[in-house]
Order: structure tokens, then C-alpha cells, then sequence
């Protein structure tokens, strides 16, 4: 009896290689086994997290009696919180877990001097949840890696579960007592945040006055001693013709000009009116330079603290020349009111729309600055107008101001 012809699917039959055993591999996937891992590592951690705890914090707590003591005592919850960071990056590696960086503690920020130092580490909440966690952890540790080795040998076909199990308690440790402190660091990151976009704007603001100088009242100035220079030169030659009334004519409108560019650059310094007539008055001035007729309402029964009014003013004057440049209006308003302690300004024009944060038009500065001082920005305007912006700065008496200098 002859072989049967192969078939046309006879390359799926098994060939001689399906008869020999699957390589050696490990029965758990990489996960199971980075939390095995991590159970058995918390008996070593969590004592020696604990020894420090018990060794440092509590001979500090101790020796407060004495000068040394909470210097040595904010010198462990500093210590404290890098063995926090540690345990963090040993959870973020082999379970996963994904736990923010609390901020770093300000200390060389502090310009109180050592004690405002110290005060600073003492309070730490970080430092302090950091001791709590490594304070209860060795009860902890002991159990995990008692039950996880046990289980490796005698309980393996289980040990999947029950080390996810412990792994899970784990996890709501690290994210319980390791995490930052929601509101506050949140606090901590906007003033860090806050800090940058004043000394930006600051900055920015010395290097628009130094260019003005520089290329415009500078500039004049120098012309004008120039000019000056060949008059005097001419007289002392004794000449007396038109040639030396037109070089004193011209240095006359050298002068004139150069103050006037003074003026304005004080003005967008902070402008007289501000300092002597308050707001209203203020914005006034500034609205009636808009090419657009604005209308103006204050209504404040007192003045707020010279950095507000300040911040207000200059607002208000970007709104308008950006009114003034692009939004093509035929009338516009500007309200100033204050509701609790809050100061609230609304500038409101009926032209084309379209303006956002991202236009170009200096809005996105305008938000940032108000958000440096607690302030909210908020632009509603759609395609088509009218363009609603509304401004919100915190309410300080000047009064305020008086006491504190």
C-alpha cells in the first residue's frame, strides 16, 4: 500500500519539532514578579526606614530641652523626606504608581534668618506624614515578606493573587502618606509660578524703558548738544546770520520734543494723574486718547492700594489701545466697581470679535500679570463682536499700604 499523496494543507500538519517541550519560562508575567519583589524588599526598607525614625526623630524629641534638639530634629524630617523620595521611585518602579514630587522645602528662599529656617522644616507636613509612613511600615513589612516567602514555596499557585493583594495595600500607602499635599502644594506651585511671571514682566518692563530712553529722548538729546555745539562755535566766530537762528530754532524743537517723549514714558512709567487723582480720573485721561469714543464709569466709594490701582490702570490702557488698533468699534465703555473685596473692570467695545488669549493683541500678558496677583482675566468675545473683557483683582486699602511702611 502505497503513501497517500500529500495534501495541499499538509503544512499545517505537525512536524517533528511540535513533539518537543516549550522552553523554560517563568511562570508569572514581569508585573507579578516586580511585585513579588518589591513585597520581599519591604522587610529591609521598612527597618531601616524605622531605626531611622526611632534613632533620629526621637533623639530629637528628646534633646529639645537642649539647644541641639530641634535643629537635630528638623534635620531628620529633612532626611525624611529623601527616604520618601526613595520609596517613591521604588513604587514608581516595580508597582507602578505614579506619585508627584512634593515641592522642594524654600529654605534658602527664607530671608528670616536660620530660626524662619528651622520653623519652615518643623512644620513640614511632607516630612512629618514621610515619618508616619516609615514609623508604621516595619509591622507591615515584616507580614508582607513573611507571607509573600511562604508563599513563593508553598502557596505558588496562588501567589499571583496574594501578591497583588498586598501590592494593592502598598500602593494606597504610598499614594495615602507619600503624595503631596494637594492644596498646598498647589498653592506653593502657583506662587513659584507667579514669582517668574513678575520678574519677567519686570524685566521686560526695565528693557522697554531703557530702549525708549536709548532711542528716543537719548537720541534727542544728543542732537541737541550737537546742535547747540555748532551754534556756540558760529557765535564765538562772531556770526550772527539766519544760518545760527535756524540751528537755535531747531535745538528749541529738539527740546520740546525730547520732553515730550520724557513725559509720555513717565506716563507709561506710572502717570501723575494716577498718583494724584485716583482712578477715574486716570482713566479718563487714558479714554480720551482712544481713537474710539469710550465712556468711562467708576464707581469706588475709596482707593484701592497703589499696586492694584496700578495693575487697573494699565489694564485698562492695553484694552484700549488694542481697541484702538484692531477691533475696528464705533463706541466702547469701561466700568470699575468694587463688590466685597474684590475690584471688578469690565471693558466692553461693539467691534468685529475674534479676540482670544492667543491673538497677539498682549492679552495673554495682561492674564498673566493678573494672575501673578490673585486676579482672574476672562475674554468673551465672539466672531462678529461685541468683545466683553472682565478683570478681577484682590481689594487692598491703600491704608493698608500706610501701615506697613
Amino acid at each position: 500500500m502505497t503513501d497517500p499523496l500529500p495534501s495541499r494543507n499538509s503544512n499545517l500538519l505537525p512536524s517533528e519539532d511540535s513533539d518537543r517541550l516549550p522552553p523554560v519560562r517563568f511562570a508569572y508575567d514581569r508585573h507579578t514578579w516586580k511585585e513579588i519583589a518589591h513585597l520581599l524588599a519591604n522587610f529591609p526598607v521598612s527597618l531601616f526606614g524605622f531605626i531611622y525614625v526611632v534613632t533620629v526623630l526621637f533623639t530629637g524629641a528628646f534633646l529639645t530641652l537642649t539647644v541641639i534638639g530641634l535643629p537635630l530634629l528638623a534635620a531628620g524630617l529633612v532626611g525624611a523626606r529623601q527616604l520618601g523620595k526613595l520609596e517613591r521611585a521604588r513604587a514608581r518602579a516595580l508597582l507602578g504608581v505614579r506619585v508627584d514630587e512634593p515641592s522642594p522645602l524654600p529654605l534658602r528662599s527664607t530671608r528670616n534668618g536660620v530660626f524662619a529656617q528651622l520653623w519652615m522644616a518643623l512644620k513640614d507636613p511632607v516630612g512629618w506624614r514621610t515619618v508616619l509612613y516609615d514609623f508604621i511600615r516595619l509591622p507591615w513589612g515584616i507580614l508582607t515578606f513573611t507571607v509573600t516567602l511562604t508563599s513563593l514555596f508553598v502557596l505558588w499557585p496562588v501567589l499571583p493573587f496574594i501578591a497583588r493583594g498586598l501590592a494593592n495595600a502598598d500602593r494606597a500607602m504610598v499614594r495615602g502618606l507619600l503624595s503631596p499635599s494637594d492644596e498646598l502644594e498647589r498653592r506653593i506651585a502657583e506662587l513659584e509660578s507667579d514669582r517668574g511671571v513678575v520678574v519677567d514682566t519686570a524685566a521686560a518692563d526695565l528693557r522697554r524703558i531703557e530702549r525708549d530712553l536709548h532711542d528716543g529722548a537719548q537720541a534727542r538729546l544728543v542732537n541737541l548738544a550737537m546742535g547747540l555745539g555748532l551754534a556756540k562755535e558760529k557765535l564765538l566766530e562772531g556770526q550772527t546770520d539766519d544760518t545760527v537762528a535756524m540751528m537755535v530754532e531747531e535745538a528749541h524743537g529738539e527740546v520740546k520734543l525730547a520732553l515730550q517723549e520724557l513725559r509720555d514714558l513717565a506716563r507709561g512709567i506710572h502717570p501723575a494723574v494716577l498718583t494724584d487723582r485716583g482712578l477715574d480720573a486716570a482713566l479718563s485721561s487714558v479714554a480720551s486718547r482712544c481713537t474710539v469714543p469710550v465712556k468711562v464709569t467708576a464707581d469706588l466709594d475709596s482707593r484701592p492700594a497703589a499696586a492694584i490701582e496700578g495693575i487697573a490702570y494699565f489694564t485698562v490702557s492695553e484694552l484700549l489701545q488694542n481697541i484702538s488698533k484692531h477691533s475696528g468699534a464705533r463706541s466702547a465703555s469701561v466700568d470699575v466697581w468694587r463688590t466685597e473685596k474684590r475690584l471688578l473692570i469690565q471693558v466692553w467695545d461693539d467691534g468685529r470679535g475674534g479676540a482670544n488669549l492667543d491673538g497677539g493683541t498682549g492679552m495673554r500678558g495682561l492674564a498673566e500679570r493678573l494672575d501673578a496677583v490673585d486676579g482672574l482675566f476672562v475674554v468673551d468675545s465672539p466672531p462678529g463682536g461685541p468683545t466683553t473683557v472682565t478683570a478681577e483683582l484682590p481689594w487692598r486699602d491703600r491704608s493698608e499700604d500706610v501701615r506697613r511702611t
